[in-house]
């Protein structure tokens, strides 16, 4: 993607909080907007070079622009995980941009209808996994091709409370998760001798445009904040270790203690 106008949003200096994240290569699905946008700006500023995949152009040039204009590394591509060629696409990027991959963030999801199972629209149905689920292996296969070989490397995969426990009317998106959970468990068990780390992260209520689709009178000044989830994930990345591979966090279990 060529460089566009810089965004206003600044993007402060790096930290010296997360030295390990310090010229990672790292993949950020569903980086346009909410958690998959605030990940990437937060992972730029801690000095990763960042690859960025959405489906909008428009909020992807935006991701992309604000990250480079606080002098960041970031290049990025137009993707629908849900298809194994673009998915692998967005992968390729990453090599030939920078040699190697490092992490990858599964975040990229949409929520679908919230109604009945028992009245779910096959097709959107089909929608919800093909990106949810399918999606997030095309992408996680890829890249835990490159990392098994280097023997290094981690995998995060957002996830949801309703994708642990099984909630009425969360429908497809419900499903996807515990696909993806299950996707991370056994990709765990199979890297444990790699030195790949795999683990998935439930971020909790965020003010989201997702979580204002499945909540529309929720009072969302009371919601956290994306970046919230962005430290969250920064931490997951620079404590990562095949000790924590196969495990399932959100913001009470972290390594180094919760987070608020």
């Amino acid at each position: 993607m060529r460089r566009s106008h810089p965004s206003r949003r600044s993007v402060p200096r790096p930290s010296t909080k997360s030295r390990s994240i310090q010229n990672a290569v790292v993949i950020v699905t569903g980086a346009g907007r909410g958690i998959g946008r605030a990940t990437a700006e937060l992972f730029a500023r801690e000095g990763a070079r960042v690859v960025l995949g959405a489906r909008t152009a428009r909020e992807l040039r935006a991701t992309c622009s604000a990250i480079r204009a606080a002098g960041g590394d970031a290049v990025a591509r137009v993707t629908d995980i849900g298809s194994a060629r673009q998915a692998r696409a967005l992968v390729t990027l990453a090599l030939r941009r920078y040699g190697r991959v490092d992490l990858l963030i599964n975040n990229a999801g949409i929520l679908g209808p919230r109604v009945p199972l028992a009245r779910y629209p096959p097709r959107a149905w089909d929608k919800v996994l093909r990106i949810n689920l399918t999606g997030t292996f095309h992408v996680t296969q890829e890249a835990a091709r490159i990392m098994a070989r280097r023997r290094s490397g981690c995998i995060i995969t957002v996830s949801s409370s309703v994708g642990r426990v099984g909630r009425a009317g969360w429908g497809a998106y419900a499903v996807s998760k515990f696909g993806a959970e299950g996707l991370s468990q056994v990709l765990a068990d199979e890297l444990r001798s790699t030195g790949v780390c795999v683990v998935t992260f439930n971020p909790g209520g965020t003010r989201t445009r997702m979580r204002a689709e499945a909540y529309p009178r929720e009072d969302r000044s009371k919601l956290r904040d994306p970046a919230v989830a962005a430290r969250a994930l920064l931490r997951l990345a620079a404590r990562s270790s095949t000790t924590l591979s196969g495990r399932a966090f959100d913001l009470t279990n972290l390594p180094g203690g919760p987070l608020r």
